[in-house]
């Protein structure tokens, strides 16, 4: 039995339209690996700026035990110990004769 021309129409229409979705899908997926690589990054500087600075560590502690959800709370069990373990024969920013605090906080608005 012979193709009609609407047949044909339909079946191109569906092919374009699957195609179409696929490109959304790998549009989404390469935002998701951004975001996500982004979120890694910063939470890397934010850890390590915590481990060098006092009131950077307080706001982590802080953001930490505000998480809503208990299992991601639960992925930083321990980490204030550990952090402050590695930190101790270091000194800290805070006291320091160091101006890098005082322009961190600038940015802020922040007093310490």
């Amino acid at each position: 039995m012979a193709e009609t021309e609407l047949e044909r129409a339909e079946k191109r229409y569906a092919q374009a339209k699957a195609r179409l979705q696929a490109l959304k899908n790998r549009e989404a997926a390469k935002q998701r690996k951004l975001d996500t690589r982004r979120k890694v990054i910063l939470g890397g500087a934010l850890i390590d700026l915590a481990g060098r600075d006092d009131n950077a560590a307080r706001m982590l502690d802080r953001l930490i035990r505000n998480l809503p959800r208990d299992q991601d709370r639960k992925a930083f069990e321990g980490w204030s110990a550990e952090r402050e373990a590695a930190g101790s024969g270091e000194g800290n920013a805070e006291g320091s004769a160091s101006p890098a605090p005082a322009v961190e906080d600038a940015g802020t608005g922040a007093t310490g």
